[in-house]
């Protein structure tokens, strides 16, 4: 008998590129085309240029952020070998300065993807799970001690609502690139 197959899971990849000063029009009218060929792949979820905080009179590179989202690797992976990308990587190519860095994640992969890494695989589940615990129960914890005290006489939903959107603020922010900094060597240490 055949083992049933692993559901698929939606991938990110997110994709930093170097841009002078000079040439930023023709490199975000590139990427425009780029992402609108990519919403053609079958699976493509989404996709969107992250512009620098601000553009400054000096002469340094510009860092562009692109994100693309596919429903599971198969289908990313069809895009990432057709044509249409080769067509636009090659004219996004002369706007950029230096290679381009990938980064693949899904989910809470994205809390323990190493900072600078390329394409390297998130640490086991178990690990994950491990650091998520350890920064969701201290945060929810304080929370209750500090926070809900104050909002006892709200109703439920919106209560629990304020209280799960600071548990999510703070370990995106606050709490989880910490444990991850400080338990990287554990997180990605090889089994």
């Amino acid at each position: 008998m055949n083992a049933p197959a692993a559901p698929s899971r939606a991938v990110t990849v997110l994709v930093t590129r170097r841009v002078a000063p000079a040439a930023v029009a023709a490199f975000e009218a590139a990427m425009t085309g780029m992402i609108e060929a990519a919403t053609r792949f079958p699976g493509h979820l989404g996709g969107q240029l992250v512009r620098p905080d601000a553009a400054g009179d000096s002469d340094e590179p510009l860092l562009y952020h692109v994100v693309f989202a596919f429903d599971n690797e198969a289908n990313l992976a069809a895009w990432q070998a057709s044509p249409e990308r080769a067509h636009w990587l090659a004219q996004v190519a002369p706007h950029t300065i230096g290679e381009q860095e990938m980064r693949r994640v899904s989910g809470l992969d994205y809390w323990f993807a190493p900072a600078g890494s390329t394409t390297k695989a998130p640490p086991p589940k178990w690990k994950v799970a491990t650091v998520t615990w350890l920064g969701i129960f201290p945060t929810v914890l304080l929370l209750f001690l500090t926070v809900a005290p104050l909002l006892a006489d709200w109703p439920l939903v919106p209560r629990t609502m304020l209280i799960t959107a600071l548990v999510v603020i703070l370990m995106t922010w606050v709490v989880a690139p910490r444990l991850t900094r400080w338990m990287a060597g554990w997180l990605h240490r090889p089994a």
